[in-house]
């Protein structure tokens, strides 16, 4: 019975400054690469985990979802115990949150049915926000913003976001959700939601949406820009310390994340 596999789901959250990403690299360090070694000690055997998607260098996460194979079956029983060990294992910028067990056709990235991002800019000079929020000058007019994301999201094909040459089916993604907010009137939070995202799309998005914001463009040329399908007529991608992945959504799974 013990060498049975089993199916494990973890939850994760990390600071990102440090990696080069979630997914394993060759000569980089990464989430992944972090997280299955610490797997593998804890568990006694070779853990190959399968990430709910990728992050970018510098990228954080409130919530990410992985999935391995395990022959270990009573890791339910222990729960606690794996979790106490292997935070002990993990540096003090990744936490594991839980593990549980599920059925051996859910999958961490395909069982997915929405994602959603959150981005932090601020604009007072604040050393505890380094790295974790993108620092501004000026402050930029968000009821503008805010109507070029409700028009973005009459559209499906978002290739003039993604970074080019990137090994997908389709451009096309479902936005559900794209508003920006201030927090205590000196921070802006930028909330989007979709099914799927492409490579650097929510950095290329708030590059864009901010220079509307600051008049470099109007809300209506958001329509062309997406129209052109070419990147180089959206705005400059933002720095990826504002970035964080804020929840993943399965079917049967529905994990609200508090933010802090």
């Amino acid at each position: 019975m013990g060498n049975i596999k089993q199916r494990y789901f973890i939850e994760l959250i990390f600071d990102g400054s440090a990696y080069h990403g979630w997914q394993i690299q060759n000569n980089a360090v990464t989430v992944q690469s972090v997280v299955d070694k610490a797997l593998s000690t804890v568990l006694r055997q070779e853990i190959k985990t399968v990430g709910c998607g990728r992050t970018d260098t510098g990228v954080h996460a409130k919530q990410l979802f992985a999935h391995f194979d395990c022959s270990l079956v009573a890791i339910a029983k222990q729960e606690d115990i794996i979790i106490r060990s292997l935070n002990a294992v993990l540096p003090n910028d990744i936490a594991l949150k839980r593990i549980f067990r599920v059925s051996d056709d859910f999958h961490a990235r395909f069982s997915a049915i929405s994602r959603s991002y959150e981005y932090y800019i601020h604009f007072e000079k604040n050393p505890f926000l380094d790295g974790l929020s993108w620092y501004l000058r000026d402050k930029p007019d968000h009821n503008k913003m805010n109507e070029a994301a409700k028009i973005m999201m009459e559209y499906h094909d978002f290739s003039c976001f993604s970074k080019t040459h990137t090994q997908v089916y389709t451009n096309n993604c479902e936005i559900y959700q794209a508003e920006w907010s201030w927090i205590n009137e000196d921070r802006l939070l930028f909330n989007i939601s979709a099914n799927r995202f492409l490579r650097n799309m929510v950095r290329a998005i708030v590059g864009t949406l901010i220079e509307i914001g600051n008049g470099k463009s109007t809300i209506e040329s958001i329509r062309s820009t997406i129209e052109s399908k070419d990147r180089s007529e959206a705005g400059t991608s933002v720095p990826a310390c504002g970035l964080y992945l804020s929840q993943v959504v399965y079917p049967d799974l529905i994990i609200e994340y508090e933010s802090r």
